[in-house]
């Protein structure tokens, strides 16, 4: 717990380099690009467009949500999930990406995990911004809990964060930690009800709806839509909070603990 705290010193106190790299980390993906940050929109569009096709179009899966389209009801729930395989992802390989900076005595390597949310978090912000623009021009109605995206981005980020101080802490030694986190993120998109809704299985398989939600992406995707399209506020669903919370917490330190083990070797590994 004292790692914790201290840390938390660590990070309020260098505050402002931490926003500065993240925001550097950002400028530097689409540096020598031709088109620069457009480069951002494209895939994870065209993986919209492809979703809305093949669910949409081609099975004919109907609105989960009574007067709103298939493409309408399906961005909350990937936007985030755009914004959590990103994070893990760029966090998993942090420390090799920024070897120089962890040979460094004085520096301290617990905040590059950070930088990497950060940069996936702006990124993320652009995409928050779409998503409502285009709500706007579907003539969906404005409501007060779309402020609501900033407290499931927040506990996405915690939940990103604790997986990738473990992941990004044991690649240093098994370089197959990146190769496994893509196929967790591959069947984590299919466990969480993004492209479909779960009725689609509960209403013959009774059981598998608690199934979806030991998944803590359920809770992150059913609160995007929540707070997009029906309007509820989080605190509608408690059992289901908690539950994320105290997953999310252990998870954290979990991830906590394993970097402070094995940092004093990241060093002499990289």
């Amino acid at each position: 717990m004292n790692y914790v705290i201290s840390l938390l010193k660590e990070i309020v106190r260098k505050r402002k380099l931490i926003w500065d790299l993240g925001k550097a980390d950002f400028r530097k993906r689409f540096v020598g690009s031709y088109f620069g940050i457009v480069w951002m929109f494209i895939q994870p569009v065209v993986t919209v467009v492809i979703y809305a096709v093949i669910f949409g179009i081609g099975f004919k899966s109907p609105p989960p949500v009574p007067g709103v389209s298939y493409v309408v009801w399906l961005v909350p729930g990937i936007v985030p999930w755009f914004f959590f395989s990103e994070a893990l992802n760029t966090e998993t390989g942090c420390l090799q990406e920024y070897s120089y900076l962890v040979k460094k005595v004085v520096f301290q390597v617990e905040i590059l995990p950070i930088i990497k949310l950060i940069s996936s978090l702006l990124v993320h912000g652009f995409f928050v911004l779409i998503m409502a623009g285009m709500y706007l021009i579907a003539g969906m109605p404005v409501r007060i809990t779309w402020i609501q995206v900033l407290y499931y981005t927040f506990s996405a980020s915690v939940l990103a964060l604790g997986l990738g101080y473990f992941t990004a802490s044991v690649n240093v030694f098994f370089k197959d930690m990146a190769q496994i986190v893509g196929i967790f993120l591959q069947f984590g998109i299919w466990l969480s009800p993004i492209m479909y809704h779960e009725s689609m299985f509960t209403d013959r398989i009774p059981w598998i709806e608690t199934l979806f939600k030991i998944n803590p992406f359920y809770y992150i995707v059913t609160g995007y839509k929540d707070s997009m399209i029906t309007g509820n506020w989080f605190w509608e669903r408690p059992k289901l909070t908690l539950y994320y919370w105290a997953f999310t917490l252990i998870v954290l330190l979990g991830g906590l603990k394993m970097f402070k083990k094995l940092r004093p070797h990241f060093s002499d590994v990289l």
